[in-house]
């Protein structure tokens, strides 16, 4: 049985608006100890911000974090994957993107996300049994 994005994504999501200013992203980041947040615009995705876009493009700018906009510095287009996106896939496309993190969508809404921890620790759990299987039989 292969695992889908579905079996393994986040689905409770922290977000913001796209006028939301970065100082106030970084404390909701802080706050809820993690490393993006998805950025919305009238209910739709609209992009995504990680602490590497606010060190790269508030910090060694020295950028004011209460006058930038979440929007100015957000990560956009966003990649995207499918709820019945095979793991195997879902790694394929980040590698080939070069993004740690994938909003999973389905029916143009949001329903959740991963990242590329998630996706390894997740095939990790599918080997780690046939180690241990294997290991007993050697």
């Amino acid at each position: 049985m292969s695992l889908k994005l579905e079996d393994v994504m986040v689905k409770d999501l922290i977000g913001v608006e796209v006028k939301t200013s970065v100082k106030k992203a970084v404390e909701l980041m802080n706050e809820h100890e993690i490393g993006c947040l998805i950025v919305m615009k009238r209910g739709k995705l609209a992009g995504m911000v990680t602490e590497r876009d606010m060190i790269r493009r508030v910090l060694l700018d020295s950028k004011d974090s209460e006058k930038i906009k979440v929007s100015e510095i957000m990560s956009k287009p966003v990649i995207v994957g499918k709820p019945k996106m095979s793991i195997e896939d879902a790694v394929k496309l980040m590698f080939n993107r070069n993004i740690k993190k994938l909003p999973v969508i389905d029916d143009d809404h949001l329903v959740g996300l991963v990242t590329l921890t998630d996706l390894v620790l997740s095939l990790v759990t599918l080997i780690d049994p046939l180690v241990s299987a294997k290991k007993r039989e050697g």
